[in-house]
């Protein structure tokens, strides 16, 4: 995202902090969801679809006395393809380098073989302070988000228990806004006291052409099979402005791939004389156009790059 519009702060206060925080956690348990709303603005997609978080997105939150740099990662997860293998590569190279880590676990699911997975990996690949944040607390009851508070707590000492356990445990509503605040000030105490890091006003350091492909991607996601989301990715090919367009009357001509897998998952995409292509458009071309500051011209084009996600060559080229 371009900067030259926005300027750093000069007049924070002395125990300004400023860090970066990673959300962590299975598959569809809130991260993204929580990203989103602790921004302020989408900046994540959100599909209820597992693993549709496919690069770390960082959102920017400009505070009075901290910016937080909130990184969202791919769920780790125990790979099956080379794409996974990958994809939780990019967890842990991201787990180095913040300063708080967020471990986000769900309240209407118990505590299950892939949050102790993920728990151990945390112990041995970061020193940072590890939060528990208790997702989705709007979906059960007060009684079931005690039990699973205290389930979190004894996760904690067992896997963590030589550094003290979990750092704090907050449980938290994306959806309700519910506790929100609370968990913002758990993290704030726990980032390095800093100047500021980004301009204010900018909100995610994401390129204008992957946040667009994660729109296009997302709008693909919704409604389809669960094979699908693991064999979809979205490639932006170019931005132009359409020629011979008087200066008053803009167009963006935004063109892009998305690639499947199978030619079934084609036809899914494409759905029965284009229809389901041209809904994708639709909901996704609103978001882009806000993106872009300009009218646009939506076209998608659907192939099929086979096994993609086990092809180190292919992955490279769609930018995995």
């Amino acid at each position: 995202m371009n900067t030259e519009a926005f300027t750093f702060r000069t007049d924070y206060p002395e125990d300004f902090r400023s860090g970066f925080l990673s959300f962590v956690g299975r598959p569809n348990v809130g991260k993204s969801t929580l990203t989103n709303a602790l921004v302020g603005q989408k900046v994540a997609i959100t599909s209820n679809k597992p693993q549709t978080t496919r690069h770390t997105i960082r959102g920017i939150m400009h505070l009075e006395k901290a910016q937080i740099v909130l990184v969202d990662t791919p769920g780790l997860h125990r790979p099956r393809t080379l794409l996974g293998q990958r994809l939780n590569d990019l967890v842990a190279e991201t787990l180095a380098d913040v300063d708080v880590i967020a471990f986000c676990i769900p309240a209407n699911e118990k505590i299950g073989p892939g949050d102790r997975f993920i728990a151990e990996h945390l112990a041995n690949l970061t020193q940072a302070p590890v939060i528990a944040v208790v997702t989705k607390i709007d979906t059960v009851k007060k009684p079931v988000v005690a039990e699973q508070l205290m389930a979190v707590h004894a996760l904690g000492e067992e896997i963590l228990g030589e550094r003290g356990g979990f750092a704090d445990i907050v449980p938290v509503s994306a959806v309700t806004d519910e506790q929100l605040n609370a968990l913002t000030d758990v993290i704030i105490e726990r980032l390095p006291v800093s100047p500021p890091l980004y301009p204010e006003g900018e909100i995610s350091d994401e390129s204008k052409t992957k946040m667009i492909a994660e729109i296009i991607r997302e709008a693909a996601l919704e409604g389809v099979r669960e094979e699908l989301p693991h064999s979809l990715a979205v490639v932006v090919d170019e931005i132009v402005p359409r020629e011979d367009r008087p200066e008053d009357k803009p167009l963006l001509d935004v063109r892009v791939h998305l690639f499947v897998e199978r030619s079934s998952q084609k036809g899914i995409i494409i759905g029965k004389g284009g229809s389901r292509l041209k809904e994708i458009g639709s909901v996704a071309r609103p978001q882009i156009r806000e993106i872009l500051g300009s009218p646009i011209y939506l076209d998608l084009h659907v192939k099929i790059a086979k096994d993609w996600q086990r092809d180190p060559k292919q992955l490279d080229r769609l930018g995995f």
